[in-house]
């Protein structure tokens, strides 16, 4: 009820929708909602969405110390709002990309599904020659992830 200045009331008039608009509308709601036409039921509330997964891997000679570029990394996952599954520090100096374990177990987590991206400091933490650097891309990208180099001007030749 609505009453005006000279104090009569009058009642607001309700909204004057058809049978075929309120149809469509509840059809707007539900799709929104997710729900399938014809189930008739809400989604699962209780599914999570969840973040994007990577797994840093670094690599160095021995005895390097590898914690500023950790540190880097988990601050750049960070800013992204990429969740960090794994940080796997090697220590195999100038070995190929496929003769390291770590490498091997960052890709690991890309084919379980555990992960995303494989994210590293350096290129030269995969590798500093350009094929080899190429291929392990190719593999990560198989294994059905990406590989991303938070600082990839560092350790290219020229640089």
């Amino acid at each position: 009820m609505v009453s005006s200045d000279n104090g009569q009331r009058w009642e607001r008039a309700g909204a004057r929708r058809t049978e075929r608009e309120l149809r469509r509308r509840q059809a707007l709601a539900d799709a929104a909602a997710g729900v399938v036409p014809g189930e008739g039921r809400a989604p699962d509330t209780t599914a999570r969405i969840r973040r994007f997964r990577c797994v840093i891997y670094l690599c160095g000679a021995p005895h390097t110390d590898l914690a500023t570029a950790r540190k880097e990394c988990t601050e750049y996952a960070e800013a992204f709002g990429w969740e960090i599954t794994d940080v796997i520090e090697e220590r195999a100096g100038l070995l190929p990309p496929h003769g390291r374990d770590g490498l091997g177990q960052a890709l690991e987590h890309l084919k379980d599904g555990e992960a995303g991206a494989v994210l590293t400091a350096y290129r030269s933490m995969i590798s500093s020659v350009p094929q080899e650097y190429d291929e392990i891309a190719r593999e990560t990208e198989k294994a059905g992830g990406f590989l991303h180099v938070r600082d990839a001007a560092r350790g290219e030749p020229g640089t």
